[in-house]
């Protein structure tokens, strides 16, 4: 696996646990009588991007030093477990909720307008219903975006394979951000000349059935940040593996378990971005009505190479080393 980095300006899952982190105690103080503060994190599944982006929030709200207690709940890719879990939150009396996935923020959202709510992997904070507007939310809701490069990634296809001439579009129809990164993905698709597939599937289910079915019919496929996807991202690359087709992908982590190639954000940073907000939120310095939603402006992409994969579908990625 090859990773080099590009600037770019833009904008770990733990299952049904609790852990305590900073300096706080289990009895709601520290043991210099300062508040614990109660943190719920709700994260929609497990998969690399996700898990990352939880590890970098835990990191940031670790090194403020703040007393802080921490639930950790995984809805294992089952959103009515998400909406479980967030009113469970509500009822424990958290200071604030972490939501990972739109779903997941979506559902945090539906149960409480009163508590904070910072979310992260999520494409469009207002066109998920989230905020008001992206720059000054005006709700109990704030975060940092995964907005994805999806036209730069489109072209780096192009580049690299330049006889693919119809592409299939695979995601999960029942995921928001999906829908987004897909008509955005349409767009560019049509200012680069190509035709292209719609690929949906409804659940994790169908996904065997639904790539086997865009076998023959496009020439490679592509998918953005879709949590069903990203979840099966392995089972998507046997397949294409077994096929010889191009499988893109919308991040770093669903290239490495499956895809050929992709240029993407790095999600710990992502995490992190929101840690430090929860914080300011924490301290009582900000409130998140009027935080603008985050991106990793200062980032860099990663473009990420799948060797073994490019190996194995006789694929020559040379062209990303230029």
């Amino acid at each position: 696996m090859n990773v080099t980095r590009r600037n770019f300006l833009a904008g770990t899952g733990i299952a049904a646990t609790a852990v305590l982190a900073g300096c706080g105690s289990s009895d709601g103080g520290s043991a210099s009588g300062e508040k614990t503060y109660k943190i719920g994190v709700v994260q929609l599944t497990e998969h690399a991007a996700l898990d990352a982006s939880n590890e970098g929030f835990v990191e940031a709200v670790n090194a403020s030093g703040l007393p802080v207690s921490i639930d950790q709940q995984n809805a294992q890719n089952d959103q009515s477990a998400c909406q479980t879990i967030a009113p469970k939150f509500v009822g424990d009396g958290v200071d604030l909720i972490f939501a990972i996935a739109t779903p997941a923020a979506q559902a945090a959202a539906g149960a409480t307008t009163e508590i904070p709510i910072v979310g992260t992997a999520i494409t469009d904070f207002a066109a998920s219903g989230l905020v008001q507007d992206n720059d000054k939310p005006s709700t109990n809701v704030t975060g940092s975006s995964d907005l994805t490069p999806v036209a730069e990634q489109l072209e780096m296809m192009q580049k690299v394979l330049p006889d693919v001439k119809k592409v299939g579009l695979l995601y999960c129809s029942a995921e928001s951000n999906s829908d987004i990164q897909i008509k955005a993905a349409k767009d560019e698709l049509d200012a680069l000349g190509l035709e292209y597939t719609e690929f949906a599937v409804s659940s994790s289910n169908e996904i065997q059935s639904v790539v086997e079915s865009a076998v023959g019919k496009v020439d490679a496929l592509y998918a953005p940040t879709d949590n069903t996807i990203a979840a099966g991202a392995a089972q998507v690359g046997q397949i294409c593996k077994e096929n010889k087709l191009p499988f893109v992908t919308g991040e770093e982590g669903m290239c490495k378990a499956g895809g050929l190639f992709t240029l993407s954000i790095n999600y710990k940073d992502l995490g992190k971005v929101a840690g430090e907000m929860a914080v300011k939120i924490l301290k009582g310095e900000s409130k998140p009505a009027d935080m603008a939603i985050e991106h990793l402006s200062t980032s860099e992409l990663v473009v990420v190479k799948n060797d073994e994969m490019a190996q194995a579908i006789g694929v020559d990625l040379s062209a990303l080393d230029a």
